[in-house]
């Protein structure tokens, strides 16, 4: 397993930070910093699923079909299946940390439309 930490650009043009936590074949597991009004574009995974666990501040998930919404704070967490077209936000005016674990599969990223 490895741990590294990096800074990618946020859909808003600021950074965002991420720290990967484990790799290992199979499962993935990152904590993410997202800023106010920072988010992850719409996008889905073909074999792993995404679970969200909040650790800071408020988290957004949005799924497309079907349709939902989570709003999670702090202990909270919710799950995307695989295939399910979603993104991530930052829900509130502070910045929000969370844990983005994901198994059972070969990890891959589809940008959608």
């Amino acid at each position: 397993m490895q741990s590294e930490q990096s800074t990618a650009i946020g859909s808003s043009g600021v950074g965002r930070d991420i720290k990967i936590i484990a790799q290992a074949s199979g499962v993935r597991i990152a904590e993410y910093t997202l800023h106010p009004g920072e988010r992850h574009p719409w996008h889905h995974h073909t074999e792993v699923s995404d679970r969200f666990y909040c650790l800071q501040g408020r988290v957004g998930v949005e799924t497309r079909d079907p349709p939902a919404q989570f709003r999670l704070h702090p202990g909270e967490s919710c799950e995307v299946p695989a295939g399910t077209v979603h993104f991530a936000s930052n829900a509130g005016s502070e910045p929000c940390r969370y844990l983005l674990i994901q198994a059972l599969g070969k990890y891959d990223y589809i940008r959608a439309v």
